[in-house]
This record gives structure tokens, C-alpha cells and sequence, in this order.
């Protein structure tokens, strides 16, 4: 089938929605469209096997175990097929009987399958309720009329067809209902060059025969990349054996994905439903290539406590000892997830993933995001990332950026990770049409140069300067020192000043005697002058207090120096009890020491010459390692591919506007006349 075979095809089922309108919401029609589909895909795979399985079914025990049952019917039904259905109708004899009875032959249909296409329909399409309603609505014939003129089977429409006819009808459920099509799946574009980025150093080890590759998706939607994968990896080598496993939170997404394992051949019970981030339905398993979309910007906050839960009690021998990111996003605890799962043998495993940038820099050195980066970047498992374009996606027109990771980096790679920035005009193009955000497509030409350039590992090379650059794992990460400034306070009494006193707590809390007796001494300062060394002051005050009889507190003193002090650089140093300078924690800063740098020779260097008091406080230290300042690792993609684009001239400019000004009187003076 051609590509406008399955555009037509697309635009016939789409045309059964509109049956629909008046009855169901636009944001509905998905929920009757899509399980149709799929119904009317098991109903052709299963046609030519019916008898078969009914025959066999009709000579098994009533009260015969569901499972032995199960395994006995799906034998019965074909090879590679994990599905059976023993009502006595199909398709073509419900259409032979009374349109009448189209709800009851329909749910007998639906209720006869095996347990985990029963599943499919009744638990996570919710599809009786939708039957229900269409028979209700007096339009259940003309629907499955029309669907029964479809056909669906294997020999007419492949599986990867389907996919991409799965696809088509979710994106234009998304565009009329205003859901976000994102959700749902990943561009094929996208998803093809993630795949290739995975398989081109792997070729080799592909090809032979025997040879057996499990692929995952943590956040599987519609299953769209696990069907590329193995598609991509048959062109690779046909004897391939491909086993795809996978998890989905969405019972939509959920039930297409399955129902398209069923139908490929493919084990459905390794596609799972759930949270994959509290609920990991793979636990123990390790494959050899994962790869995912995951939801950007998505918070975790209602399922955060067996999340926290999990990383405080089980630390690296759990998914997420490595940190947590911050709550409103939790792209980081799904690649966490991945890298647990990585194989521990001498083929390892290559793990893809496409994110926005926040995983990139945000969080400063000790957060959850930069501990994240570090613990990656440490046991040297990133190897590239690549900058996308931008409106590559349905729902966001956003930066993203493909992350490739491997436990088993080859020797050239050691310590390395390559930066390649595919976002420039060379690797896009418009396209005629937008889909909601998606307003570019990467062609294949550029899905080959980009892997090439990763396979070939570029560095600055001629040509490629502004493309693809190599560093060191090291080069990301610094260390965050804190710098302290002295403090230096001016102190003078004024009337406004006494009485800002009394509206600190500390002095609050004093009783009215104290108060009277503190409001005393202090009047007696005003006009004395402003002293410019803390010392002196602390004398005066106490000489004023004594002469009033009273003793305060450190809390008090405290108060009455945060209240009548001023910041001043002419004044003196304030020094604590053993005589060092106390820090100005309104003048802390902190500065960012590249890791290959010693600390000393960069704060002199960049911090002396400029603020000669300046010192570092050294209990500010690394959790890890113990030593000053705390290791921080970012990964700014301007940093190293910015390319500086001077201003026009000012003569430029100025020329421009007075002609604009010209031009504008021109249309003044038609309007006037």
C-alpha cells in the first residue's frame, strides 16, 4: 500500500466520524473511531481461523482452566497470533443479520474474545459505553456499515500501515478537540532519527543469524518507536528476532499500543499498563535498547511519595539514587529509570531520549538536576547530545534535544560526549501544511547527515565548526565556591531610628520597664554623631544602658544593631569574638570554578584584583568528596555553539526609519485628501 493509499484509507475512517456529530462531542469521536479500528483489525486477522477456533472451543470443558483454555485457542488461531474469539459472529455475518439486533451481536462479539483483548476493550476503551450510546442514538448500523466496508487485514494494510493510519486519526481527534496530539506520539521523523542515531554503530553486531534484541519504551503511548525500531532493524537484518516490551499510562494509548502488539505478532503481555515511575511493570528486566518521548514539564507532585520514598530507602540500588529533580518536572526520573535497566554484559545497552532543555542546566550545583547530570556524566555514559529544530513537535514548538547514552562506550568515546547542534536551516524544512505546533519536518537526507556526523564523531572539523564539537565529560562540571565580603556598618541613633527599635520582637518582648529604661539610653545617643566601627558603638551603649540600670540580652543587642546599622564602606570591619571578619550575607556571591581549575588560582585571578576583602568560606563544601565548594554539572548548549551577529550600523537604521517616516507621511497625506 502507498503512502496515498494510507492517506485515503485515513480519510475514509475519518469520514465515519462524521456520523457522529450531534450525538458525541468532536473530543468524543476518538472514543468510537479508534476501537473500531482496532475491532475491525482482530476481526480480519481472526476471519480466516474462525471455524478452527470454534470448533476447538466446542470440544473443551466447561470448567477447564481460563489459562490452559487460553493457550489451547491461541494455538488454534494462528502463529504469532496471542488472540481468539469465540462468538459465532464476524463482521460479515452480523451485516447478514437484522440491523436491529446490531448492540446485541456487537457486545457478544466484544464479551467472546480472550481475556486480554476483553481487557482492551471493556477496561481501558471503555467501548460497551460507547455502543450503548451509539445504539441509543439510533446510528450503531450506520457506523459499523461503514466500517465493515473496510479491510483491515495483514495482507492489505501492513502493520506499519497501521501505525501510521494510528497516527493520522489521533492527530485529528487532537486538532478538533484541542487536545495536545504530543501526548500521544512523537513525530515519525523524530523518531526515525533517534533509531538511527541508536543503530549506526551497531550494524555489525545486528547481522548474522540468532541473533535477539529487546527493545523498551518507558512511555510507549501508541507503541510508534518500538514499531520503528524493529523496523528499522529488520532492514538491517530480517532474521532478526525483535522483542518489544513497553508501558503506558494513557488507556487510549494503552489499548491501541497493545492491540497492535496482538496483531504484529508480538507478545501483548509485555506491554504494560500504569505509572511506569511508581509502578514499574519490567522490574529486574534489562534490555538492550530503550528509547522514549517522555512528557515535558510534567509534575509529579501526586505521585511523589513512593518516588521520594523509593530514592531515600533504597538509594543506587533503586531508579533514583541519583537525585530528584525539582516537582514540576520529571523527564530526568524517566531517564534515571532507563539507565537502570541497562545490561550487564559485554553488549551493554544504548539508550535514546528526547527532552527539552531543562534537564540541560537547570538546578545549580547540588540539586537534584545537577546531581542527575553528574552521576551520568561520572560513570561516563552519555556519548551525544543533539540540538533539534524547533516546531518539530505537534503540541510545543520548543527546543528539544536527543540524549544518547550507553554503558559501553567505545575506547575513541571514553570520557568524551559529543555536542552536535542540529538545529540550523541545513537539517529542516517548512512544511506546506502545519499541524497545530508542528510547523517543520527533519527530511531523511538530514537524518543521514546528522547520524553520520555522530558516527563519524566530528569535532570542529572543516565544515562542520558550527555543528559538532567534542569534550571532555570533565568540561561540564565546576565547583560552586562562596565568596564572602566583610561586613561594614554605620551606626547613628535619630528619632526614627529610636523608634524602629521598639518594633523588633526581641525588644517587644522585653516588659515595660526594660523598654523604658533601653528607650532612655538610646535617646541619650541622639546627636552624638554616626560611629563608624561597631566596637566603639557597643562601648556607648553600654555605658548609656548602665546609666539607666539595665542589662539586656545578645537578641536585644542584636536587634538594636540590624535596626540602627547601615552598610558603608568607609566604616570598619565588624569581627566576631576571635577576631575574624563577619560575612555580609547581602554581599554573598558565588562563583563557578571549572573542575580542572584549582579554586585558589581562579579566585585569584577573577575575585582579588576586583575585591581585595574578599574571601571563600571553606565549610562550604562538597557532599561528596568533602572539599570547598560543591560540584555542579550544566551542559548549555548556547554557550558553545553561539555565534555573535553584530548590529546593523547606526547610519543603517537611521536611513531605514526616515524612509518608513516618508512613507508614512505619503499614506497621511492620500488619507487627508
Amino acid at each position: 500500500m502507498s503512502n496515498n493509499d494510507v492517506k485515503s484509507l485515513g480519510s475514509f475512517v475519518w469520514s465515519i466520524a462524521e456520523l457522529l456529530r450531534g450525538d458525541f462531542k468532536q473530543s468524543e469521536y476518538g472514543k468510537v473511531v479508534l476501537p473500531f479500528v482496532v475491532l475491525r483489525r482482530l476481526d480480519c486477522i481472526l476471519a480466516p481461523t474462525k471455524d478452527a477456533v470454534l470448533s476447538l472451543a466446542d470440544t473443551l470443558p466447561d470448567d477447564m482452566d481460563e489459562i490452559a483454555r487460553s493457550q489451547i485457542l491461541y494455538a488454534a488461531s494462528g502463529d504469532g497470533i496471542s488472540a481468539y474469539n469465540t462468538s459465532r459472529f464476524t463482521f460479515a455475518t452480523m451485516r447478514q443479520q437484522q440491523a436491529s439486533d446490531i448492540h446485541k451481536n456487537l457486545t457478544d462479539f466484544i464479551t467472546k474474545f480472550s481475556p486480554n483483548v476483553r481487557d482492551i476493550f471493556l477496561d481501558k476503551f471503555l467501548f460497551t459505553d460507547q455502543l450503548k450510546r451509539l445504539n441509543d442514538a439510533g446510528i450503531l448500523w450506520q457506523v459499523f456499515e461503514r466500517f465493515s466496508q473496510v479491510d483491515l487485514h495483514p495482507d492489505h494494510v501492513s502493520n506499519i500501515e497501521m501505525g501510521y493510519l494510528f497516527e493520522d486519526l489521533i492527530r485529528r481527534f487532537s486538532e478538533i478537540s484541542n487536545e495536545t496530539a504530543g501526548e500521544h506520539f512523537t513525530p515519525r521523523e523524530v523518531i526515525r532519527l533517534i533509531v538511527s542515531l541508536l543503530l549506526v554503530n551497531d550494524a555489525d553486531a545486528l547481522t548474522g543469524a540468532g541473533v535477539i534484541r529487546q527493545v523498551y519504551d518507558p512511555a510507549c503511548g501508541t507503541g510508534g518507536m518500538l514499531a520503528i525500531t524493529e523496523e528499522e532493524m529488520k532492514q538491517l537484518n530480517p532474521g532478526i528476532r525483535v522483542e518489544l516490551f513497553g508501558q503506558e499510562l494513557n488507556p487510549e494509548s494503552f489499548a491501541i499500543c497493545k492491540s497492535d502488539m496482538l496483531v504484529t505478532g508480538h507478545d501483548p503481555e509485555n506491554i504494560a499498563f500504569g505509572n511506569t515511575l511508581t509502578q514499574d511493570a519490567h522490574k529486574g528486566k534489562q534490555f538492550h535498547y530503550m528509547l522514549s518521548n517522555p512528557p515535558y514539564g510534567v509534575d509529579w507532585k501526586k505521585y511523589q511519595d513512593p518516588i521520594k520514598e523509593e530514592a531515600a530507602t533504597l538509594g543506587y540500588d533503586g531508579r533514583f539514587g541519583a537525585g530528584l529533580p525539582r516537582i514540576s518536572d520529571g523527564q530526568l526520573l524517566f531517564l534515571q529509570h532507563m539507565i537502570s535497566k541497562m545490561r550487564d554484559d559485554l553488549q551493554g545497552s544504548r539508550i535514546g531520549i528526547v527532552m527539552n532543555g531543562s534537564p540541560l542546566f537547570t538546578g545549580g550545583a547540588g540539586s537534584g538536576e545537577s546531581e542527575v547530570r553528574r552521576w551520568m556524566l561520572e560513570n561516563d555514559w552519555v556519548e551525544a547530545i543533539i540540538a533539534l529544530p524547533t516546531d518539530l513537535f505537534y503540541n510545543t514548538g520548543i527546543q528539544t534535544y536527543v540524549w544518547l547514552l550507553t554503558n559501553r562506550k567505545d575506547i575513541a568515546r571514553q570520557g568524551k560526549v559529543q555536542l552536535i547542534d542540529a538545529s540550523g536551516e541545513r537539517f529542516w524544512r517548512s512544511m506546506r501544511k502545519s499541524l497545530g505546533s508542528k510547523r517543520r519536518e527533519i527530511p531523511e537526507d538530514a537524518t543521514r547527515e546528522i547520524a553520520e556526523i555522530y558516527h563519524d564523531m566530528l569535532n570542529g572539523n572543516s565544515g562542520w565548526e558550527d555543528v559538532s564539537k567534542i569534550f571532555d565529560t570533565t568540561d561540564f562540571g565546576y565547583r560552586e565556591i562562596r565568596v564572602e565580603r566583610p561586613l561594614k556598618l554605620r551606626l547613628e541613633v535619630t528619632e526614627e531610628a529610636l523608634e524602629a527599635v521598639f518594633e523588633a520582637k526581641p525588644v517587644q518582648r522585653l516588659d515595660t520597664v526594660a523598654q523604658e529604661a533601653i528607650r532612655a539610653a538610646l535617646a541619650a545617643l541622639i546627636g552624638v554623631g554616626a560611629w563608624m566601627d561597631r566596637e566603639a558603638f557597643l562601648k556607648a551603649l553600654k555605658v548609656a544602658l548602665k546609666a539607666e540600670g539595665v542589662k539586656i540580652g545578645a537578641p536585644v543587642i542584636k536587634a538594636i544593631i540590624a535596626t540602627l546599622g547601615e552598610r558603608d564602606d568607609e566604616a570598619a570591619i565588624c569581627r566576631d569574638k576571635d577576631g575574624n571578619p563577619e560575612p555580609d550575607t547581602s554581599l554573598r556571591d558565588h562563583e563557578l570554578v571549572p573542575l580542572g581549575e584549582d579554586w585558589r588560582d581562579y579566585v585569584a585571578r577573577e575575585v582579588t584584583p576586583f575585591v581585595p576583602d574578599a574571601w571563600v568560606d571553606k565549610s562550604h563544601c562538597d557532599a561528596t568528596d568533602g572539599k570547598v565548594g560543591r560540584v555542579g554539572y550544566e551542559i548549555n548548549f548556547n554557550r558553545y555553539f553561539y555565534t555573535y551577529v553584530p548590529p546593523r550600523p547606526l547610519e543603517e537604521i537611521d536611513a531605514e526609519l526616515k524612509a518608513l517616516e516618508a512613507e508614512i507621511a505619503g499614506l497621511l497625506k492620500e488619507v487627508v485628501e
